[in-house]
């Protein structure tokens, strides 16, 4: 079953206020990929363990029916309740038991998520729900993100490293599988037509408050809140203090740039993208914004 993070409302409310969306990058490359299969037309897409919806609503704006799934049900209520979409439906449910027939799903999507997915059940799921012809597109982003203000990039950033390092001594052990650029989620996609890109960037405009709040959201804050209340606190503290001198402003809503990047290093994560084909029962697959993988079935 799926490794469960995600459970207490309390953190379900701050993912959904602090995560963004795919991209402007990631979502480029990902819907020329689909263009260039033929799946713009898509009558039914799931995206499995949608979180909050950051993802889902993307997929909203471009497809018919889309369906956002997370084993959290409180993630999938923060989702219920966010912005309204009339195509959108969700479910809570398990990644590796999709309620769906078998090859009904034009396309599926996971972004940010699959790691959290047994992989072998999960990628039975995949086979059995895509259809010939229908496409698969899974992505992470990389955790070497850099932040930009003026001619202070570089500093803020070494602290924002320093930080995140000081958090991932909390995390879960299957974030190794994000350090890894998602390898082994590629090389468990049951189809030979697939695709890793991993020169994807992004530039996702944030505040000072955004940026404390993303790792406020992360996983292993929240674990490190189990453990030590006192000290997970004093940390973002002391992040939004180092940020600020760093910055010399004196406003938490002061603007900055997060930037993550996805080229081909020991960092960088992969978007893989896969096409499905009845002959070959293939996905071809991309990688981008960490890695993302596409493929076609």
């Amino acid at each position: 079953m799926a490794t469960q993070m995600f459970e207490a409302r309390g953190h379900a409310a701050i993912y959904q206020k602090y995560r963004f969306a795919p991209g402007k990058e990631l979502q480029r490359t990902i819907l020329t990929y689909l263009q260039e299969k033929r799946i713009t037309a898509a009558e039914l897409v799931l995206d499995v363990g949608c979180g909050s919806g950051q993802g889902t609503r993307f997929l909203a704006e471009h497809f018919k029916k889309v369906v956002g799934m997370d084993i959290s049900k409180a993630q999938i209520q923060e989702a219920k309740e966010g912005l309204s979409m009339p195509n959108v439906s969700y479910l809570v449910c398990p990644a590796e038991e999709l309620p769906f027939k078998d090859a009904s799903v034009d396309l599926l999507t996971s972004f940010t998520a699959a790691h959290w997915f047994d992989t072998d059940g999960f990628m039975r799921e995949v086979q059995r729900v895509v259809r010939p012809g229908g496409c698969v597109a899974i992505s992470t982003y990389t955790l070497d993100m850099r932040l930009r203000y003026g001619e202070c990039s570089e500093n803020l950033t070494q602290g924002f490293r320093e930080f995140w390092d000081l958090l991932l001594k909390h995390s879960h052990h299957r974030i190794k599988l994000v350090l890894e650029d998602y390898k082994e989620i590629f090389e468990a996609l049951p189809f030979p037509d697939k695709q890793r890109i991993t020169d994807i960037f992004d530039t996702i405009p944030m505040t000072v408050a955004g940026v404390v709040g993303y790792l406020e959201s992360s996983s292993p804050y929240q674990t490190f809140m189990k453990s030590d209340p006192e000290a997970a606190k004093s940390l973002l503290q002391e992040a939004e203090k180092r940020m600020l001198e760093v910055m010399g402003v004196s406003s938490r809503e002061t603007p900055v740039e997060l930037w993550s990047l996805q080229w081909p290093s020991a960092h960088s994560a992969p978007l893989m993208l896969s096409s499905c084909w009845t002959a070959l029962k293939g996905l071809g697959s991309r990688t981008s914004t960490g890695p993302i993988a596409l493929w076609r079935t």
